[in-house]
């Protein structure tokens, strides 16, 4: 039975939930690891002793040849390690945010693409099941045309004032909410409504955070008159684990979902679908489909082994596939973000 070798790249939480998530997999063999931290590469060496262990990404890559590697390091070290991988023909999963640069982000699409080599970005909600549903829906008209749609997330990531110094609290190495969580937002719009044509009307606050921001809110703009709002805030303590949601109005009704459950609104029963005029409620065990392991949720097994399954297989396996250039369409969005909010700030 064939069998990739795999390399991990940053062993932090999670690179250390990658581990465990893909150890799973039959036809997957971690044979290396590499992180900056002496303690975690004692310890995994400890009690893995065949597994090789490296300080150095590059020495890693040069010494074990991996046929794939899951890139789980601060975001700012994302495009030196994918182009390198690039170079010696590697297969990569990459988590997000993808780069902390537009123009990055396309060169290292345009480099897989050329070289046929299978890449993926970890926005897992896109193999969420009921956001996978919600696409379904709109894609088959179930909505009619699309007119508005509110797009939200919260978490208590951070819940006081900053203490110290860590990557999450600096932009350049993929600090603040945006890189952090709005990413996973216009991912997510992205891939179930389509790519936006403008981003108009960004504001950022600041709560606990010193140089990066807390709170963003934007407005996302397309050609055919459709409009959509982004709220994003990090630093909400109501909020256990982050959470998503996304309302969608079509000229047919609306529909509301986050990882959990779907409500739809018809006008109309829905031919096809055994769903009444008004409202509908689908939950997530109405829909997911069992996965082989878990931890988290479904979403993180189902993306690492589509990622697996297409190295095998030397193709993208499925529709779900996130790959570089959708995470370029989201980097773009990002900067155009940024953009329009320091020229507001100019303005004023």
């Amino acid at each position: 039975m064939k069998e990739i070798k795999l390399s991990i790249i940053g062993m932090g939480r999670m690179g250390i939930t990658h581990f465990s998530i893909i150890n799973s997999h039959p036809n997957v063999n971690i044979v290396s690891v590499s992180d900056t931290s002496k303690i975690t590469l004692d310890l995994l060496k400890k009690y893995i002793p065949s597994l090789q262990v490296f300080t150095d990404y590059k020495e890693l890559i040069d010494k074990t040849m991996p046929d794939a590697i899951i890139v789980c390091t601060p975001p700012n070290y994302h495009y030196a390690i994918c182009k390198y991988a690039c170079e010696k023909g590697i297969n990569v999963f990459c988590e997000k945010p993808f780069t902390l640069s537009t123009k990055e982000a396309n060169e290292l699409q345009e480099m897989f693409n050329k070289k046929g080599l299978i890449n993926q970005v970890g926005y897992v909600n896109r193999f969420n099941d009921m956001f996978t549903t919600a696409r379904e829906y709109v894609k088959e008209g179930l909505l009619g045309d699309i007119v508005r749609f509110k797009t939200e997330m919260f978490s208590c990531t951070i819940s006081k004032p900053e203490t110290g110094e860590s990557w999450r609290g600096k932009r350049e190495s993929g600090g603040g909410a945006v890189y952090e969580m709005a990413v996973h937002v216009l991912d997510l719009i992205n891939y179930i409504i389509g790519v936006p044509n403008k981003v108009i009307g960004t504001s950022m606050n600041q709560i606990y955070s010193k140089h990066v921001e807390d709170m963003v809110s934007s407005t996302l703009v397309y050609d055919n008159g459709c409009v959509g709002t982004l709220y994003v805030n990090w630093s909400d303590s109501s909020y256990r684990k982050p959470s998503n949601k996304i309302e969608i109005f079509g000229t047919n009704g609306k529909l509301l979902v986050d990882q959990y459950e779907m409500k739809i609104f018809l006008n109309e029963p829905a031919s096809g679908h055994n769903y009444r005029k008004g409202w509908n409620t689908i939950y997530i065990t109405d829909t997911f489909k069992p996965v082989p392991f878990y931890v988290r949720g479904n979403e993180f097994t189902r993306q690492l082994y589509h990622f697996a399954d297409s190295v095998l297989d030397g193709k993208i396996v499925g529709p779900t596939q996130c790959t570089f250039e959708d995470g370029y369409n989201t980097q773009r969005l990002v900067h155009d973000m940024f953009n329009d909010y320091e020229n507001k700030n100019k303005q004023d």
